[in-house]
């Protein structure tokens, strides 16, 4: 339940603060006083899109914040979802939940749920868990028949049921986007073709290695300086171990082996330069060793012009290959050639892989066909029951003589799922069914479009009983009613009141009214009112808390003065109380 709502610089609101009660919460007010700006605020809160022109005259933002206590069913369903956006709070208890909405004068909003920033897509989410609003202009849906399978399904519980179809319909348009490929441009995939054997056959030709290209280019350094090697080389290799031609000094070679000698002697005289001659000897024999290795490298160097003209070339079409396909790397042209093939390979067999498609398009067919005519009976079911219940509903709403039924049609489609009659009907998302419901208001009058025959007083209390219907079925926990019973006379009033207040008994219900009689029904009653602060205007709301407030906002509402309009209130109150204690005895 919505225990308490906060609400600073919103459209005439200064600053508000609500605390709601579980049970039947009623705001009544002069018409332009705020009323309906409270449930704005709401609608905003649980997600509702932001407007900047809701910000109040002067002020940078406005500012509106809720405080949610979850029931057991609410938090078995919004817990999860804070936990996989990591929204639970680090202390507390996870019932308590908090919403913040901030929208800026500038038009940018902002939204926190436990103190924790998130999209306004994730707190329209958790809103939906929590609140179910039905505006002034609900009951226009009626007049949409697209709108209606949606409402015979929500009651029938197929919503899960019709997701699943969903997916099956969507894989259903993927089978179909690939046939098309197939099927609508032969000439452009031949063409497709051909490219991809121009690219396989030369990026195949080339037989390219991995690691070749680094090799090549190590390659191509060495060659490209094969003479400065050979004379650093040869010259390397005549200091650690040249002749002895006139004017050269010894070579380094024969200089260490001659140290090595003398410090063996010595050692053998003072034994401390033991490890001082061992490490003679040792440079000596590594002199030696590098003396040789000098002279092999020495000797494989070679200046190969024509290998190089060859290594040039192969460096040549790694570049152009790399370059023509887009790819950083030889690794990157191995992947382009192995997905070349499996693209062309699908290309050359188009034939087979139609036919495959063709096959798989006649069983999903099949697939969609059952789960729709699995979704129609329960439709059916459904459609009877829920017209029998609107219909009671309706004789308690003085409309005794009306009928009401939720009629089902399917059209024939060449291109259709599969029927269990095995003919071939047109289907969506949802199914085969077109529902729409139709309504005879009259005795004697044929069942017609409710568009065509529904007046809006008639709409209204149609809503009424749907929504009366559907939301005893419904596991949202808050439900709130923007003055929907516009168009609906005082006389039934004390019945609308009657049957609102009956919803709380799984619901925290809230209702903007005009009707008196309703109004009396309230476990809880606010009075709204617009005041004029030096030169602005502000909305106040109260509390009223004591019977006697009741009675005299009552008196207002009926438009009666005196002793005797405070009468007539009272009698409301009292007899809208009986009511209540007799139906919640039969509970």
């Amino acid at each position: 339940m919505l225990e308490e709502l906060r609400i600073q610089n919103f459209a005439i609101i200064d600053n508000l603060e609500l605390t709601f009660d579980k049970g039947f919460n009623v705001i009544t007010g002069e018409t332009g006083a705020g009323k309906s700006i409270i449930v704005d605020a709401v609608e905003l809160l649980i997600g509702g899109k932001a407007d900047a022109g809701a910000v109040r005259s002067g002020a940078e933002r406005a500012v509106i914040e809720g405080v949610f206590l979850l029931d057991a069913n609410t938090e078995a369903r919004i817990v999860p979802l804070l936990e996989r956006e990591g929204l639970l709070p680090a202390e507390g208890n996870p019932r308590w939940l908090t919403l913040y909405r901030e929208i800026r004068s500038t038009g940018r909003s902002s939204a926190r749920v436990n103190g924790v920033s998130v999209s306004q897509d994730i707190l329209r989410e958790i809103g939906e868990q929590l609140v179910d609003i039905h505006g002034q202009s609900s009951h226009m849906s009626l007049f949409r028949p697209k709108m209606h399978v949606d409402l015979l399904d929500r009651y029938a519980d197929l919503l899960e049921v019709r997701a699943a179809l969903a997916e099956v319909v969507k894989s259903l348009e993927g089978i179909r986007s690939q046939i098309r490929a197939l099927t609508d441009d032969r000439d452009a995939l031949e063409r497709r073709a051909e490219r991809l054997r121009y690219a396989v056959e030369e990026i195949s030709a080339a037989a390219l290695a991995v690691d070749e290209e680094e090799a090549l280019l190590a390659e191509r350094h060495r060659l490209a300086n094969s003479e400065q090697l050979a004379r650093l080389a040869g010259e390397a290799h005549a200091l650690l171990s040249g002749g002895d031609e006139e004017g050269r000094a010894k070579p380094a070679v024969d200089l260490l082996m001659q140290a090595a000698a003398l410090l063996a002697k010595l050692a053998r005289i003072d034994p401390r330069l033991s490890g001082e001659a061992a490490l003679a000897q040792e440079l000596s024999t590594n002199a030696q060793e590098l003396a040789l290795t000098i002279a092999s490298y020495a000797d494989e160097i070679e200046f190969n012009p024509k290998r190089l003209d060859q290594i040039e070339e192969r460096i040549e079409l790694i570049k152009t290959l790399k370059r023509r396909y887009r790819q950083e790397s030889i690794v990157g042209l191995h992947a382009y050639l192995a997905q070349a093939q499996e693209e062309l390979a699908a290309l050359e067999n188009s034939d087979e892989r139609l036919e495959a498609l063709r096959a798989q398009e006649e069983k999903t067919l099949r697939h969609i066909g059952d789960l729709a005519e699995r979704i129609s009976a329960q439709r059916q079911a459904a459609g009877q029951q829920l017209s029998q219940r609107i219909v009671q509903e309706l004789k308690d709403l003085r409309m005794e003589r009306t009928r009401f039924e939720v009629q089902m049609t399917r059209s024939l489609d060449p291109e259709g799922c599969y029927g269990k009659d095995g003919q071939r009907y047109s289907f969506d998302a949802t199914g085969v069914d077109r529902v729409e419901f139709l309504m005879s208001a009259n005795p004697g009058e044929p069942l017609r479009p409710l568009a065509k025959v529904a007046s809006g007083g008639e709409a209204a209390r149609i809503m009424l009983a749907l929504k009366r219907v559907l939301t005893q079925a419904d596991s949202t926990p808050i439900l709130i009613f923007d003055e929907i019973d516009q168009g609906i006379g005082g006389r039934i009033g004390a019945v609308v009141g009657e049957k609102l207040w009956s919803l709380t008994q799984g619901h925290q219900v809230m209702c903007v009214t005009h009707l008196p009689q309703l109004a009396s029904y309230s476990d809880r009653h606010y009075r709204v009112q617009k005041l004029v602060k030096g030169e602005r205007t502000a909305t106040q709301i109260l509390a009223l808390e004591a019977e006697q407030q009741r009675i005299e906002e009552l008196a207002q509402m009926l438009g009666a003065f005196g002793a005797s309009g405070h009468e007539s209130a009272r009698e409301l109150l009292q007899e809208a109380l009986s009511r209540k204690q007799a139906l919640a005895e039969k509970r």
